[in-house]
C-alpha cells in the first residue's frame, strides 16, 4: 500500500525518490513489490532512452481509480484512534 500511497494523484517517482519514501523497505523489496504491481496492471514502469538509464513509476488509470477506496480506508484509521490523514489521496 505505502507505494500506492506515494504514487497517487498523478505523482511520478523514481525508484530512489521510492525508496526514501517508504521506511524500513530494502531495495530487493521494493523492486519486487513494483513488478507486483506492473504485473497487475497498477503501476507503470516509464524507461526513458537516456544515459544514464532513467526510469519512473507512475499510477495506471486503474490503480488511480483506488484513491477513493484508500481514502476511505485511511478515514477509518483515524476514526479507530490510528494516525491517518484524511482526503490526503481524494482527488
Amino acid at each position: 500500500l505505502e507505494i500506492l500511497f506515494c504514487l497517487f494523484g498523478g505523482q511520478v517517482r523514481r525508484f530512489s525518490e521510492l525508496e526514501r519514501a517508504i521506511e524500513g523497505v530494502s531495495q530487493k523489496m521494493l523492486a519486487q513489490q513494483l513488478r507486483q504491481l506492473e504485473s497487475a496492471g497498477m503501476v507503470r514502469r516509464i524507461v526513458y532512452p537516456e544515459v544514464p538509464p532513467r526510469v519512473e513509476y507512475a499510477l495506471t488509470d486503474w490503480g488511480q481509480s483506488l484513491c477513493p477506496v484508500l481514502d476511505a480506508l485511511l478515514k477509518w484509521r483515524a476514526r479507530a484512534g490510528g494516525e491517518a490523514q484524511s482526503d490526503k489521496f481524494s482527488e
